[in-house]
């Protein structure tokens, strides 16, 4: 169809047929398309399917910046970024591009071409520029000068490389210049901020929704190319749409201070007729039911689509309906997301024993359709199966967590630190000192009053940061008191007794035959098809893991860590239907009453479809239902029970309990955790957490259970935005009208009953058309649940409750809340909480309402602020460390040994706990864990003593936390190839290395190749080297085949190198010595002939 300036009409298109013909189309014309819907979401959808149907490059999303005219505090970054690369595209006149928008985008103004053109500066490779040039460009454009670059307008020097993001381009650039001359450019990674791929140029960009006074501004019509096709839904209500944002944005104008001259409306938003005026210059094609242009509907065009039928998950109808196409002469096609998806779909067919003709296509298109006049059938998977579809728009770089994760256990100067053999100590810094004329870096320690130790960088894993309780200051040791020592000994022999029960119990669980489930049958596929979103990754790997572990012989025992609303409940119920799926039953123990509720009507509604039947033990019902429902789980006409801790008491008798799932875990005292271990020693048992309590997060760190975690959100999740107010009026009123009017649910929990009545009545007063009411459990069973039933269905739009929502309640429509006097709870309660909101792809808002700062308790102000940093989707798990730094470690495997962690600190805890399991496996359990065939290792350390620098120079990497943090990785590497992973890592973060780098890598080989041939301590000194070994003359070592190895090199070499023995302070050493060494290279050399 060629169409100049002319309007026409499409009609009749239906689903992804209209991004099938549009694509064609656009293929065909090879113009500009600009193609505009009703709303976001409609857009996004559309969208997702033209990315798979063109080459991405060719498919642009153009959005809005922000929230509401006037509020700039609100503009979301991503969103600038991805407008100021559609603009940078039209102006940069590559090949025509289509452009996917929605109404309230257009309706901002955009920088001229002649604006923006000022305003970008190019960078090529080889261009001849200065470090110095682009630091003060970069400055005049307003980007902001850090150490490492994470957000658009960001930029970092560090010697010969500049990273910037530039918000022309989605990902940031490093440019490495070698003297003047660019010499590459390249894109990098924010978290791992290693490089990506390289190219050729670069354009930066500022940010350009900064709005300056003297820019002239023009509408998007105005900027594109006049050849541009546009295509528009319901071109008069998207007049009217602009109309009615332009007059909230003079209103917003109006109620603005006058005395900062503001910019005038109409310089930077479109009204309607401004659109209106512009459109006859271009081609128009409208689609949906109204026309704006008369003589588009004589030009109609006409297509002949039907949308996809609903077969109600019968998959007879379905084959019956795929057949019958088929003889008619169609093309039957289904589309699925995935390859998974594409099987489950040959499995379910196989089943029903006829044939079908269909073919399956991995595309994920947003909705299956009919076309008559082409004859093809194209249904998609999720609308067969009734799952929710959701879109994904580029959420180009949200601040990534590992870089939090990194501060939380960086070390700062003044921290408290523990060291190994020394004692607990300050934290004084990195420090050069002088050793006979070569610079050397080290740690230094401050002891006592006076005493101070330096340590070399090569000790570094010898030094832990203090975890303690509540951030007392702990006692420190004078150096070399012999009262260290005695603590530390006494820690480890009572360690070792608690490391012995644990593993006595994990080897009865070892030794033990569990039940050995069947693999999946085909109701179970059916099961997992049917769910509703899409699997997250961590998802998909967590169920497979489950599974595994229920198909082996031995009993499971997995901890699956995962966010609140990030889809354990999913990975839980499948567990249990596939336990039911092989005749047993299935407890689920929650820790509150509601959960027990919630979690029912959430299992009964996902399994209504197969014959399973789910019951609930509460407070809710009466003993004579109680009575019944234990019959009936006594004589096994129930198959999934959940409950409260009831569930554990004597009572309770099952028929054949087959797995035991625990939700919320770290609600449960320790003594219904001790009877639940009572409950059977063969009981799958699978644990549900968002926050795991110290002591499981333990466990399972020290491989006692299998851990699982879910940190990937599902797609279009946002981050909750969390805010620390006063108790506010005018906040509390405009945040509850705000949610309302998006037709959303407010959460207002407030935790004392006595005067909750007082509160709801001032929301109402503040909110006189909301509709509210109040929950707490000192209601009545009975009307609770109502009320919960009548949330659930959005009978009102807020809830003033205690914290009895905290555990599961979930409301997908409820995306506000508001926590009263957040100060007086503990941190996993916040989190869960705050969890409550954000369930669905609205972005959530919660509000911590707390009492001035100076009112509140140290550890208060600590956990405020601990959530407001990690208000990021997936942190629980960091939430979780963060309230071990807080509370201190406390009762990790029992009552005794939390004294232990406060004196000694809570990593220095776990090495020694670490160190004593590993002492156990080698002497008493032997014979559980098998180490034939691994050559031992008789040395844990080495030190190395040279007058080598070996350091990362401060020209090199200027600042001191990533030194350390650098330090830190190349202490914990174990192999080659780590150490070479590593050294490409920093020359492609910091450039070409110096001597003084190589000699540190080398160093650390040397370490490696040392510890094997049983040396504790190496010396390079006045061109010697020499070897000292264990100094326990009795070691097996000297029995070892690396012994004799090294016996033979001496005889063979004796010009190079002498055994002999030396008496020294601590008895007789055995050293090892060779002669003219000059350099760290020679003396790995001589290691490496010695390995030959």
């Amino acid at each position: 169809m060629s169409i100049n300036q002319q309007k026409t009409q499409l009609k009749g298109l239906l689903g992804s047929a209209f991004s099938f013909t549009i694509a064609a189309a656009f293929r065909q014309q090879q113009k500009p398309f600009l193609l505009i819907f009703d709303s976001k979401e409609a857009a996004a959808f559309h969208l997702n399917d033209l990315e798979l149907i063109l080459p991405t490059e060719d498919v642009l999303f153009y959005p809005g910046s922000y929230r509401r005219p006037y509020e700039i505090e609100e503009t979301d970054n991503a969103n600038v970024l991805l407008r100021a690369e559609v603009l940078n595209r039209i102006n940069s006149r590559k090949k025509p591009a289509l452009l996917v928008t929605y109404q309230d985008a257009l309706f901002e103004k955009v920088l001229s071409k002649k604006e923006l053109n000022r305003n970008t500066f190019k960078i090529k490779a080889g261009d001849n520029l200065s470090i110095e040039f682009i630091n003060n460009l970069l400055f005049e454009y307003h980007f902001k000068r850090v150490d490492f670059v994470t957000e658009p307008g960001e930029f970092s020097v560090r010697g010969g490389i500049v990273d910037v993001f530039s918000f022309a381009h989605d990902t940031p650039y490093r440019i490495e210049f070698f003297g003047d001359e660019v010499e590459s450019i390249r894109t990098f990674d924010i978290a791992s901020q290693l490089s990506l791929n390289t190219h050729n140029a670069l354009q930066i960009i500022p940010n350009i929704e900064h709005k300056h006074q003297d820019e002239k501004r023009v509408g998007f019509l105005e900027y594109i190319s006049k050849d541009t096709i546009i295509l528009s839904s319901n071109l008069p209500a998207l007049l009217g749409t602009l109309d009615l944002l332009f007059e909230k944005a003079t209103m917003a104008f109006d109620k603005l201070e006058h005395d900062v001259k503001q910019i005038e409306p109409s310089d930077l938003f479109c009204t309607g007729q401004i659109f209106k005026d512009l459109l006859p210059q271009f081609s128009v094609v409208e689609f949906g039911q109204d026309v704006l242009f008369e003589d588009s509907c004589s030009n109609a065009l006409y297509f002949d689509t039907s949308p996809q039928p609903s077969f109600n998950k019968q998959f007879n109808l379905l084959i019956q309906d795929l057949n019958q196409h088929h003889n008619d002469g169609y093309q039957t096609i289904i589309c699925c997301a995935n390859t998974q998806q594409a099987q489950r779909f040959h499995d379910i067919f196989e089943e029903h024993d006829s044939v079908v003709h269909y073919k399956t296509l991995v595309l994920s298109l947003h909705q299956g359709f009919i076309d008559h006049d082409n004859k093809i059938v194209c249904y998609t998977d999720h609308q067969l199966f009734e799952r929710y579809h959701k879109f994904h728009l580029k959420n180009g770089f949200s601040k990534k967590q590992a870089i939090t994760l990194r501060e939380l256990n960086s070390l700062e100067v003044g921290d408290y630190v523990t060291h190994i053999d020394h004692g607990i100590g300050r934290f004084g810094g990195l420090k050069k000192i002088d050793v006979e004329g070569k610079l050397q870096e080290a740690i230094k320690l401050i002891y006592g009053e006076r005493d101070v130790l330096y340590l070399s960088i090569h000790s570094l894993h010898k030094i832990t940061k203090f975890n303690g309780k509540d951030g007392k200051p702990p006692k420190i040791y004078k150096l070399g008191s012999k009262a260290w020592k005695a603590l530390k000994q006494k820690t480890k022999s009572r360690v070792k007794e608690i490391a012995f029960n644990l593993i006595q119990l994990y080897a009865k669980r070892k030794l033990q035959k569990g039940y050995q489930y069947r693999p999946d049958s085909a109701m179970q596929l059916e099961l997992e098809s049917s769910f509703v979103y899409e699997d997250t990754p961590d998802q998909i790997t967590a169920t497979a893991d489950i599974k595994t572990d229920m198909e082996s012989e031995r009993p499971m025992d997995r901890l699956v860590c995962g966010d609140v609303g990030f889809g354990k409940t999913e990975v839980a119920i499948r567990a249990a239907f596939k336990a039911v799926d092989n005749g047993k039953q299935v407890a689920v123990l929650v820790p509150t009453t509601i959960l027990a509720f919630q979690h029912a009507k959430t299992f009964k509604n996902r399994l209504k479809e197969f014959p399973v039947t789910v019951d609930y033990l509460n407070r809710f019902k009466t003993a004579k239902q109680k009575r019944q429902t234990l019959e009936q789980l006594e004589n096994g006409q129930i198959d999934i029970i959940i409950g409260t801790h009831q569930l554990v008491n004597k009572a309770v008798q099952f028929k054949d309990l087959g797995l035991l799932i625990v939700d919320e875990e770290q609600k449960f005292g320790v003594a219904v955790k001790e009877k639940l271990k009572t409950l059977k020693d063969n009981v799958d048992v699978l644990t549900l957490t968002a926050t795991p309590i110290p002591r499981t997060l333990q466990f399972s760190l020290m491989a006692a259970r299998d851990l699982s975690v879910i940190t990937t959100p599902p797609p279009n999740r946002f981050p909750i935005e969390s805010q620390v107010i006063r108790l506010s009026e005018s906040i509390i009123r405009d945040a509850i009208s705000y949610e309302i009017q998006r037709a959303g649910q407010v959460f207002f929990i407030h935790n004392r009953i006595e005067n909750i009545k007082e509160v709801a009545g001032m929301l109402q007063r503040l909110v006189p058309d909301a509709k509210i009411a109040v929950g707490h459990g000192q209601l009545d069973g009975k009307k609770l649940e109502q009320l919960m039933l009548d949330f659930m269905d959005g009978a009102f739009d807020v809830l003033v409750s205690t914290t009895i929502v905290e555990n599961g309640l979930d409301v997908p429509n409820a995306n506000t809340i508001f926590i009263n006097n957040a100060n007086n709870f503990g941190l996993s309660d916040l989190h869960q909480m705050r969890g409550r909101v954000g369930r669905s792809n609205k972005k959530a808002f919660c509000y911590f309402i707390t009492p001035d700062y100076h009112a509140m308790t140290d550890d208060a102000r600590k956990r405020i602020s601990a959530l407001e940093q990690y208000t990021a989707l997936g942190s629980g798990f960091n939430i979780a460390m963060k309230d071990l730094e807080i509370r201190g470690a406390g009762d990790l495997l029992g009552g005794e040994q939390s004294g232990f962690i406060n004196d000694i600190g809570f990593e220095t805890y776990q090495k020694i706990l670490n160190e004593a399991i590993e002492e156990l496996k080698e002497n008493e359990f032997e014979h559980l864990f098998n180490t034939e065939g691994t050559s031992k290792t008789y040395v844990k350390e080495l030190t190395i003593d040279t007058d080598f620098s070996l350091l990362f120079p401060d020209d090199y990497v200027n600042n001191i936390s990533e030194r350390l943090r650098l330090y830190t990785a190349l202490n914990n590497l174990k192999t080659d190839a780590e150490l070479k992973s590593f050294e490409a890592e920093v020359i492609d973060r910091f450039g070409p290395l110096p001597t003084e780098v190589v000699d540190l890598f080398d160093s650390v080989k040397m370490k490696w190749i040392g510890m094997q041939f049983g040396l504790e301590k190496i010396m390079m000194k006045q061109h010697k080297m020499v070897g000292y070994f264990i100094p326990d003359q009795n070691s097996k070592f000297f029995d070892s085949p690396q012994f004799s190895k090294l016996l033979k090199y001496v005889q063979k070499h004796p010009k190079t190198c002498v055994l002999k023995e030396k008496q020294t302070r601590s008895g007789l050493r055995l050293l090892l010595t060779f002669n003219k060494v000059k350099s760290i290279q020679e003396g790995l050399q001589f290691l490496h002939q010695i390995m030959a």
